[in-house]
């Protein structure tokens, strides 16, 4: 019985066949080329039990070759997987060989290998995630700054409705090409006041909502 781990990477991998002794029978460098990787492993076919494969960002390719010709193929769990905090010395070499070691002991965290027609969907979602993530992450700076500059608080809602042209001043040619931080801020002093005063408006109309009676007693 043979066992094989890959350490895959951006532009090659690394492929490791241990025996039942955790002996390597097989470590090599190789491209990210499927046909070169299938003819190293064509010799260990009928004795391999399994294949396994790191879950990094690119592993689509490689899963869905191996599986094709009817290699039995695990997804590893990186995240799961933590070796010995006393370990000396690693290398690809030995990392590929651990992912062997694990699969021969049975104790290898796997990932789920989603079928292809449902990776299209699963990934649009994760890059939605992704991109409503940084938008959030630019409007709290640009919150971050106002605050700085003028001591007010925008809100979210505002900054989305801002332009570029918003923040700049203009040049002798009329282009939008003359940074003015003073009719900048002055500018957003007013975005500020105006947030503040919609605020405001806001509370009001609800708690003379909440408490119609008790807001004719005050007038």
């Amino acid at each position: 019985m043979r066992f094989c781990g890959i350490d895959l990477h951006s532009n090659n991998s690394v492929v490791v066949v241990t025996d039942e002794t955790d002996k390597v029978l097989v470590s090599r460098r190789c491209p990210n080329d499927l046909s070169k990787i299938l003819a190293l492993l064509a010799p260990h076919r009928d004795e391999l039990s399994g294949v396994v494969v790191e879950s990094t960002y690119n592993w689509y390719w490689l899963v869905d070759g191996l599986m094709s010709e009817g290699y039995a193929v695990k997804l590893a769990n990186t995240v799961a997987m933590k070796r010995y905090d006393g370990l000396k010395h690693s290398d690809n070499e030995a990392d590929a060989a651990h992912l062997a070691h694990l699969l021969r002991l049975g104790i290898l965290p796997t990932g789920y290998i989603h079928p292809p027609a449902e990776r299209a969907l699963r990934d649009l979602a994760r890059k939605r995630i992704q991109l409503v993530r940084d938008r959030t992450r630019h409007v709290l700076a640009v919150q971050n700054i106002l605050a700085r500059q003028t001591g007010g608080c925008v809100s979210s809602n505002v900054i989305k409705r801002h332009q570029a042209l918003d923040c700049r001043g203009r040049g002798r040619s009329g282009a939008g090409n003359g940074c003015l931080p003073g009719r900048a801020i002055e500018r957003c002093r007013h975005c500020c006041a105006e947030s503040g005063n919609r605020a405001d408006r806001g509370t009001s109309a609800r708690r003379r909502e909440a408490a119609p009676g008790l807001c004719a007693t005050q007038k």
